[in-house]
């Protein structure tokens, strides 16, 4: 009985502890570490509940903050673009000055033939006035409602536009090509030109004013029958249109071809 008693005190402590390994193990095993977890929580959750600043409360505060925050940014910026947009009407002589008009749709189908502004008849806007942004043209208000202007792009595909390259005067007709760059067919087989030329809106243009900026030739194939063509980079932020100035057109809108 002593014996038993002895060893038990000596080897009864690791048998104790290789039990509660061995449990541990086949516990975890069964339930996929559930177990661990729901006490690391029972620990950890109230602790978190103790720390300030993790409070609901202060979370909901935060978030709060954040969304006063950017809309903070956001209206600083719309307030940058409407002054120096202002700050360009106001140069112009009073009869001439620009509708301003802000764009509220874009259909995801036609992102680059037409945009919706927000203004239509009622702030005078009619059918064929033209319309520009920082940067140049951007295209030709195709129909109007008392309160919204739809605008055919230069970018669409259906779009051309009398245009001329400012350094030699050279002439011909920019298409849009569904992107941020249009396709300028020459008058001319040999055209005087290269890339770099700054391209504007033609006298021979028959629905924009003429000098208008529209863009830089980007890429030139003098060797495209039946006439040369390049590739030219539009000016007007296209893709990211926000702001516009809406300008009455020339008379005739009647469609453009070359010569």
């Amino acid at each position: 009985m002593f014996t038993a008693r002895r060893w038990w005190e000596n080897k009864g402590l690791q048998i104790v502890l290789l039990a509660l390994v061995f449990g541990s193990a086949w516990t975890l095993r069964q339930t996929q570490g559930a177990l661990v977890m729901e006490i690391y929580l029972g620990i950890a959750t109230p602790l978190k509940t103790l720390q300030p600043g993790n409070t609901p409360e202060n979370r909901i505060r935060e978030a709060k903050l954040l969304e006063l925050q950017t809309r903070i940014v956001e209206l600083e910026s719309q307030n940058q673009k409407l002054q120096s947009l202002l700050g360009y009407v106001e140069k112009e002589p009073l009869a001439k000055r620009p509708i301003v008009a802000r764009v509220i749709g874009r259909s995801a189908g036609h992102w680059w033939q037409q945009v919706t502004l927000n203004s239509g008849t009622k702030a005078g806007i009619q059918k064929g006035f033209v319309v520009k942004a920082e940067g140049g043209l951007v295209g030709l208000v195709e129909s109007v409602t008392p309160n919204t202007s739809r605008v055919l792009l230069v970018s669409d595909l259906k779009s051309q536009v009398g245009v001329t390259i400012s350094r030699t005067s050279a002439k011909g007709v920019l298409r849009g090509d569904s992107s941020s760059e249009g396709v300028l067919e020459f008058y001319e087989k040999v055209p005087n030109v290269k890339v770099g030329d700054l391209v504007s809106t033609s006298t021979y243009s028959k629905k924009f004013p003429a000098g208008v900026p529209v863009g830089r030739i980007k890429s030139l194939d003098l060797k495209k029958l039946p006439t040369s063509v390049a590739k030219v980079e539009l000016f007007p932020p296209i893709r990211y249109l926000d702001w516009v100035t809406v300008y009455p057109g020339p008379e005739n809108t009647d469609p453009e071809q070359p010569n």
